[in-house]
């Protein structure tokens, strides 16, 4: 039997100031590296053993891998990063004030564009490299993505998209793993393990919206053979 953890990254800089974050590359804030550590000191009293560490190629995800399997004890564990466990692709949402952007489209709309499953939300026309907000200039699309086919960049996703950019790494890398009986842990982002949530315990398409990933908590996961959940287990405060 292998153990799967998910462990939504900590409080990134925009989650602070509210802005929609997507694939715009920020970093944790002082209370995300608190959440990131404290994910590790959990795993650690629980007395989790781990073989492989997968994470996406965006900043806050990447350390708030390193801070958990720090606290852990377990840095050395083997590492792989793919943009196909990257959050969710706001649009023309990113870099966004959340309010503001509920104040201009209203209130529905916003929350239609955030939490179905299947309405995209504003495109983008082109990549945007960086995005500015507030005088700070951040990444967005450069050259960690260069072995990436341009048509595969997205403009704009909702979950529907992102499961179905995850799941082929799901299933050539993380399930191969698993059903070696490997113990796997994955930090990531709301969005794109709500996806992999959706998948693991077949989740309708309506239900799947009501799921909320918190910062920082891990969810531990049992699995047999044939990956399905045997049990699972949310390590909350």
């Amino acid at each position: 039997m292998a153990k799967l953890v998910l462990i939504r990254h900590g409080q990134s800089e925009w989650n602070a100031l509210n802005l929609f974050n997507g694939w715009v590359d920020t970093k944790l804030s002082e209370t995300g590296v608190e959440q990131a550590r404290n994910a590790g000191k959990k795993l650690a009293a629980a007395g989790f053993e781990f073989d492989q560490a997968y994470t996406s190629v965006l900043t806050r995800a990447i350390t708030t891998l390193h801070y958990a399997l720090e606290e852990a004890g377990q840095l050395w564990v083997p590492e792989e990063k793919s943009w196909r466990l990257n959050e969710r692709h706001y649009g023309a949402l990113q870099g966004q004030n959340k309010a503001e952007a509920a104040e201009k489209w209203g209130a529905d709309q916003v929350h239609i564009w955030r939490r179905s499953y299947d309405v995209l939300p504003p495109m983008l026309e082109s990549s945007e490299p960086e995005v500015t907000v507030n005088g700070v200039t951040y990444p967005a699309i450069d050259r960690r993505y260069h072995d990436v086919p341009a048509a595969e960049l997205p403009l704009g996703e909702n979950l529907k998209v992102t499961l179905e950019r995850v799941l082929p790494f799901w299933d050539e890398k993380i399930s191969k793993d698993l059903k070696a009986g490997k113990n796997v842990v994955i930090a990531a982002h709301g969005n794109s393990l709500r996806a992999l949530v959706k998948h693991i315990e077949n989740i309708s398409d309506d239900d799947i919206l009501n799921v909320e990933i918190a910062n920082g908590q891990p969810w531990v996961y049992d699995l047999d053979a044939e990956l399905k959940v045997v049990s699972k287990d949310i390590l909350a405060d």
